[in-house]
């Protein structure tokens, strides 16, 4: 999805219409629509702040996300996150936000804080115990929106991890002008 945003780019083109220009799968489409009004992809980001989107099909179901991040002295703060699902019929409204703020607070860890590190040879890391999860004042604000459907229900644990680094590097990239092209987005790789 960022090299998606690269497309984009080289193309001199938005990154939401360049998607929506190429984009041929009506439910994650449907998806990203929903995540870009929601998140008033027309209007921008607040002042400071600069917006990335992202949408994957997985399991199923379709996913779109919009980062609104700010980038100070190489630390990056994502403000709000907005989703936009496409999941089929859904049961419990519920547990599917809850289901999706989890893959938000998972997959914001990894983007911004996991990395395996090598000592002496070595992996340190062992297990999830040894990375760390975004603390509470460190989440953003996340709004989940589901496109209405009749269609069967699909997964949607796992599908909105895989657009979040994606949204995030590419409004990295809207904020500062710089590619990220490894995670975790720390000072020192936003200067690689």
């Amino acid at each position: 999805e960022s090299f998606i945003d690269m497309l984009a780019h080289e193309a001199g083109a938005d990154p939401y219409r360049f998607r929506r220009d190429h984009m041929r799968e009506p439910r994650l489409l449907a998806a990203m629509d929903l995540a870009a009004e929601r998140a008033g992809w027309g209007r921008g980001a607040p002042a400071g702040r600069a917006l990335g989107i992202a949408a994957v099909s997985s399991f199923s179901s379709h996913v779109a996300e919009v980062a609104e991040v700010s980038v100070e002295d190489g630390q990056v703060r994502v403000h709000k996150v907005t989703c936009g699902v496409h999941c089929g019929r859904v049961i419990n409204p519920d547990t599917l936000r809850a289901q999706v703020e989890g893959a938000i607070t998972l997959a914001l860890s990894y983007t911004l804080k996991h990395q395996i590190t090598v000592e002496d040879g070595a992996v340190v890391q062992g297990n999830y115990t040894d990375y760390p999860i975004l603390r509470i004042d460190e989440m953003p604000e996340v709004e989940v929106h589901v496109v209405p459907s009749d269609d069967p229900p699909t997964g949607i644990g796992e599908p909105p991890v895989p657009p979040l680094a994606a949204a995030v590097a590419n409004a990295v990239f809207a904020a500062t002008g710089v590619r990220v092209r490894q995670l975790p987005i720390t000072p020192e790789a936003l200067r690689a």
